[in-house]
């Protein structure tokens, strides 16, 4: 009987789903009509040895050279892993590599652990761990929206498999390797079996293997027989993807899905806390909703900035129009963590009539009476691509309505993530919704240097010497003190900018049925889902 449920799951899910993918592999497309069926019979829960999970569709890929979110996918699944991973205090612990040492914070040492294997049976070398790297970085100078440079930039790594070590040279001082390596692009995957697009290609390390998929629609694992880090509790699980979180809520309670992540919907979530039958596990403000401004465009004139940025209601949005699942804030670092955040100044608090004021006083009016202002002659028409993911396509909608109101020309589009990154990428846009973790390497770092002129041109293209500066002085400093400093230096200068629409600070969430599953626990930092804790009941 459940294996009828899951198969109309799969179903529901290939109507409902209004995203639609980027791309799949070839063998994937032929693949996946003939293993659908198999896929559901083979995930019914009722044996106790496998489970169903409901989430949503971020990538058709699980390689972490295609793009942030196939990389996310590989750990996530739990087919990669990294040399380190993050625990729940989001501290980077060792995992594949059992020892890292240094004298300079440039030249490391890193030692792969004895008797890992790939999923395929191929041993997990020094040389292994190089060659995927190295491919990254390759694939990132051939144009993939994946950088791992953006991390570790122009590092040198030289393994010797006798001593089963790595040699890594920073190209700058570099205190927080453990936690870059323990980032998603950094996981290991067999080179030698790996094959461009090709989806089922991808080999880790890791407790589960990709079997089968649907594209678009579900995946299935099965357990990695030879995993090194104890007994994998499941035989496999399906992956049923999911962008309506009223489904996902839905699909838990009727047994459809025996795990769902981020209902987003306030209604539902609270009702599945009040339920005793289930569990959600939250962990808060690691979080941030933002909208990426392009800088190559209208939106370099400062008073247009300003302007949206006083037209902004994000108290209302966050508390009201999402149902209080994000907490407003001005900053891109989340008021939850220490960060200074209460030494910031905000100077554009909500204020439509001053959004109108402003842009009235610098002559942006609409001189032809079609209802939209002009810059320089041109009509001021603002491509704002979103995806469906934690409400950001709400909080676009909701931005797009407000702007066209007071003139400023807005063309929403929700996009699935693989075009958005693509669009993002090549600067064919005006705005970009994201929903990213800020502590991405356990600092905020890394996420800062979107913001860098050297790392910003897949992020709207933002240029200021003195952020510049800023950024260059934190990323290599020892000083946690002044870095402190200079973590609140470089927010202010954002916000006086007026760079970048900060929405809110998301609790990430993770429900499961307390009779079927246990031992899930929400990461803070979230692209660690399944693991070797998550058990069947009894």
């Amino acid at each position: 009987m459940k294996a009828k449920k899951i198969a109309a799951l799969v179903l529901t899910a290939v109507m409902t789903l209004s995203l639609v993918a980027c791309g799949g592999s070839s063998s994937g497309s032929s693949d996946s009509s003939s293993s659908s069926s198999d896929s559901s019979t083979s995930t019914s829960s009722s044996g106790g040895t496998t489970f169903t999970f409901g989430c949503d569709y971020f990538s058709e890929y699980i390689d972490p050279s295609v793009n942030v979110n196939s990389a996310w996918s590989l750990i996530r699944f739990g087919v990669g892993e990294t040399l380190f991973a993050f625990d729940i205090d989001a501290i980077a612990q060792e995992n594949i590599c059992d020892g890292a040492t240094t004298d300079d914070y440039i030249t490391w040492t890193l030692h792969i652990r004895d008797g890992i294997t790939f999923s395929n049976g191929k041993e997990l070398t020094a040389s292994a761990v190089v060659a995927s790297w190295e491919m990254m970085y390759k694939k990132e100078a051939a144009g993939s929206t994946s950088t791992p440079s953006q991390y570790l930039a122009n590092p040198t790594f030289t393994a010797d498999d006798a001593s089963g070590t790595i040699t890594v040279v920073c190209e700058d001082v570099t205190t927080n390797l453990k936690g870059i390596l323990a980032y998603p692009y950094f996981a290991v995957i067999d080179v030698d079996s790996y094959e461009e697009g090709v989806v089922d290609s991808v080999v880790g390390t890791g407790q589960y293997v990709l079997d089968s998929y649907v594209e678009a629609t579900s995946k299935t694992f099965v357990k990695n027989d030879s995993y090194w880090n104890g007994e994998v509790p499941y035989d496999g699980y399906t992956a049923i993807y999911m962008t309506d979180s009223t489904t996902k809520a839905m699909a838990i309670q009727s047994g459809d899905v025996d795990v769902v992540e981020n209902v987003t919907t306030a209604s539902d979530l609270e009702t599945l806390k009040n339920d005793s039958a289930y569990t959600v596990e939250s962990t808060a403000g690691g979080r941030l909703a933002n909208t990426y401004f392009n800088f190559n465009g209208q939106l370099a004139n400062d008073t247009l900035r300003q302007a949206i940025q006083y037209a902004i209601d994000d108290e209302t949005m966050c508390n009201v129009t999402v149902g209080g699942i994000y907490t407003a804030g001005c900053s891109v670092l989340p008021s939850s963590m220490d960060y200074g955040y209460d030494q910031l100044t905000d100077p554009y608090e909500y204020d439509l009539d001053a959004a109108v004021a402003l842009l009235d006083d610098a002559s942006i009016v609409d001189t032809d009476g079609d209802g939209v202002r002009e810059i320089d002659g041109e009509n001021i028409n603002l491509k704002y691509y979103s995806f469906e993911s934690r409400q950001l396509q709400t909080f676009a909608e909701a931005v797009s309505t407000v702007l066209n109101s007071i003139g400023i020309g807005v063309d929403y589009q929700v996009l699935d993530y693989d075009t958005i990154l693509g669009l993002q990428t090549s600067g064919d846009f005006d705005m970009v919704s994201s929903n990213a973790v800020i502590v991405p390497t356990g600092n905020p770092d890394a996420f800062l240097g979107n913001f860098y002129s050297g790392n910003s041109d897949g992020y709207g293209y933002y240029s200021n010497a003195e952020y510049d500066a800023a950024y260059e002085e934190m990323i290599t400093s020892t000083d946690e003190a002044r870095k402190a400093e200079l973590y609140v230096e470089m927010q202010q200068i954002l916000i006086d900018d007026a760079a970048t629409i900060v929405h809110g600070y998301y609790n990430s969430s993770i429900t499961y049925n307390n009779s079927v599953i246990q031992g899930v626990e929400m990461y803070p930092l979230d692209y660690t889902w399944i693991t070797t804790d998550w058990a069947p009941v009894g």
